[in-house]
């Protein structure tokens, strides 16, 4: 069975058309990093996943259950959701919960787990992404680096069977960088999760995942294995992935 299988995915804002007829499948276990330009409908494409939007066509199935509508109803999308981990670029944490609080949220969710054990695995979690100390903070109090750590532990913390990642590591540092992607690949390599990670760390998103598609002008016009990305055949993914200036990607912004 697939984690997540896309089929004929569109999905507009108003007039604009951002994601355009998109198939995507990913098998349960599999890895698979989403990249391309901005506003190419990354995040977008992330939120259809987690049931959070719906497409204007098309249908999406993740971890068996089709969650476009008319096929799903809400409480059915809440009760999916429970099974996925996300971290949003946004960070998306709640203000009136401090960090342990944000980080427990969805083993609460879960219901049947002792109030010991979701401390327990809450404070490892916070030292697992250096957090340890700070979990009576509240999240006006934190950094952009905090915010981004914190949410990474929500989106881990439940060992979730889809973890959905949205810039991992956007505004880190190099050392803290690697270590979050360290953690990344320890948590999947042990609980065996399926993973979609969008990442404009392109470098390190290949040592996290298996393939690597590109997203252009709302179609995935590439999708190859990840450590060979930046010799890929295709042009505009070897000039994205690479930072050339000059190129086909180049002539078809400018």
């Amino acid at each position: 069975m697939s984690a997540l299988v896309l089929t004929h995915v569109t999905k507009r804002y108003g007039t604009r058309l951002v994601l355009d007829d998109i198939s995507l499948e990913l098998a349960r276990g599999a890895r698979l990093g989403l990249i391309g330009p901005a506003a190419s409908g990354k995040s977008v494409l992330l939120k259809l996943v987690a049931g959070l939007e719906q497409p204007d066509a098309g249908t999406i199935t993740v971890l068996g259950d089709t969650i476009t509508r008319p096929h799903v109803r809400e409480v059915d999308l809440g009760e999916l959701r429970k099974r996925i981990g996300m971290l949003f670029q946004s960070y998306a944490l709640f203000d009136f919960l401090d960090v342990a609080g944000n980080v427990a949220f969805p083993l609460e969710q879960r219901g049947g787990i002792p109030a010991a054990e979701i401390a327990e695995r809450v404070a490892a979690r916070l030292r697992a992404v250096g957090l340890a100390g700070s979990e009576r903070k509240l999240v006006g109090e934190l950094s952009g680096g905090m915010k981004k750590r914190t949410g990474i532990a929500r989106a881990t913390v439940a060992d979730a069977e889809l973890v959905l990642y949205d810039e991992p590591t956007a505004g880190l540092d190099p050392v803290t960088t690697q270590k979050i992607y360290d953690l990344l690949a320890a948590d999947q390599q042990r609980t065996g999760a399926s993973v979609l990670a969008v990442s404009s760390d392109v470098a390190a998103l290949a040592e996290l995942v298996d393939e690597i598609a590109f997203l252009y002008r709302g179609k995935i016009v590439y999708r190859g294995p990840a450590r060979s990305i930046r010799d890929a055949p295709d042009p505009l993914v070897r000039q994205f992935v690479r930072g050339e200036l000059d190129g086909p990607l180049t002539e078809a912004i400018g």
